[in-house]
């Protein structure tokens, strides 16, 4: 079964049918050529072996692979068709990332104040509502722009066109500002591509045979806003899959936030007990993922206040023995806790001739090919025991997770 076409947007909008015949529906899973490529990079090792031997293996969609914002490696991020292509990859579980607009409507953005990166609101008739209007490059000084989903009614934010996350600093015009997309990237399926809010999210997830793993981002304005306090956000997040009818075991709600976990722990305790603390201890000073006296919070304080899930950046959880990628102290401090971990995100970096980047900082030293995208996630399925991981290009999770059976 496949998508046959895309007319069931349409519907969603009106608040009519999503399954109409012939609209939507679970589709085949497929690698595609990228997890080949990536194999034939690595290194000569018994993981290669063991990859090369699943290459007839029939795909299949799994939980461990988990769809970072759709698959935006090649599609613009959060919209209906990023999200088909994850499906399509076999990933198990989708991410809409959640905010609001001016009318508290949720919506699927990575943050609340990135729609001049992630769609045209620059050059629309919606630029008049950016808290900071298009300002071209001078000198020294890059381009800049600031547009907020909170500036907009839902109406209007439905009449953005999407585009891949990306800016042009260099642009002296605001066209030039939105062709940024890196090299590495592409812009060939950016057109004709479809924004959603969170409730479409979950009929669109849930048609293509997905669970559910929403963000709910840190708002851009103060709270409450207009009223709508923290705790309303992340009550109404619940509620929109409540009113869907969508049990709480097919939902990992996340949060940067440790005070929103904590809120659904207490109030939603069906749905707290998959919610997920997406840590960002990197951001306090002195953090040291190899030593636990500069953790914010310890493991088992979490665990003790009904934390169950941990999700740090993948860096955090590897570090180097000598050559070899092992296990940091952090990641045996949360097992050890008995939290589970999810982490993030691979397939984010590009080309990893150089290292990686931030994703893969602790471990950058061994890191000089494409193929050790494989070897880093091999560390983190096997040794670290992670129970899935965000990727912006699901399938080579998906044909990791098909050939060592975590399904």
């Amino acid at each position: 079964m496949i998508i046959r076409n895309l007319t069931f947007t349409a519907a969603i909008i009106a608040g009519g049918p999503l399954l109409a015949d012939g609209h939507l529906s679970e589709p085949n899973v497929e690698y595609g050529s990228r997890p080949f490529y990536l194999i034939d990079q690595m290194d000569d090792s018994p993981l290669k072996e063991k990859l090369l031997s699943c290459s007839a293996q029939t795909p299949e969609r799994s939980l461990f692979s988990i769809g970072h914002r759709g698959a935006p490696l090649m599609f613009p991020e959060h919209t209906v068709e990023s999200n088909v292509a994850a499906a399509r990859q076999g990933a198990g579980i989708l991410e809409c990332d959640v905010t609001f607009t001016a009318d508290q409507a949720l919506v699927c953005r990575h943050a609340q104040n990135d729609l001049h990166t992630t769609t045209n609101i620059v050059v629309s008739d919606l630029a008049d509502k950016c808290v900071t209007g298009f300002t071209p490059a001078s000198g020294d000084t890059g381009a800049v722009a600031e547009c907020r989903t909170s500036e907009l009614t839902l109406a209007e934010f439905r009449t953005l066109t999407p585009k891949m996350d990306a800016a042009n600093k260099a642009a002296t015009t605001a066209e030039a500002y939105l062709d940024g997309t890196a090299g590495w990237r592409t812009d060939l399926f950016a057109d004709n591509t479809t924004l959603m809010t969170h409730a479409e999210s979950i009929e669109v997830f849930r048609a293509l045979g997905a669970k559910f793993t929403p963000e709910l981002k840190s708002p851009s304005v103060d709270m409450p806003f207009n009223g709508f306090s923290q705790q309303d956000y992340a009550q109404k997040l619940v509620d929109e899959y409540k009113t869907a009818g969508v049990p709480a075991s097919d939902v990992w709600l996340q949060s940067f936030n440790l005070d929103d976990v904590l809120y659904w722990v207490e109030n939603e305790p069906e749905f707290g007990k998959q919610a997920v603390y997406l840590d960002d201890s990197y951001d306090v000073e002195g953090f040291d993922a190899n030593d636990p006296t500069t953790y914010p919070d310890t493991m088992d304080s979490l665990y003790e206040r009904g934390v169950r899930y941990i999700a740090p950046p993948m860096w955090m959880l590897v570090t180097l023995d000598g050559d070899q990628i092992v296990p940091s102290a952090y990641a045996k401090e949360a097992k050890a806790a008995g939290l589970k971990i999810i982490t993030w995100t691979l397939e984010r970096s590009g080309p990893l001739k150089t290292g990686g980047g931030w994703y893969f900082q602790s471990t950058a030293d061994v890191i000089d090919n494409d193929g050790d995208y494989y070897e880093v996630l091999h560390v983190l399925a096997q040794d670290v025991g992670i129970e899935g991981i965000f990727s912006d290009w699901p399938a080579t999770v998906t044909y990791y997770a098909n050939c060592f059976g975590l399904n």
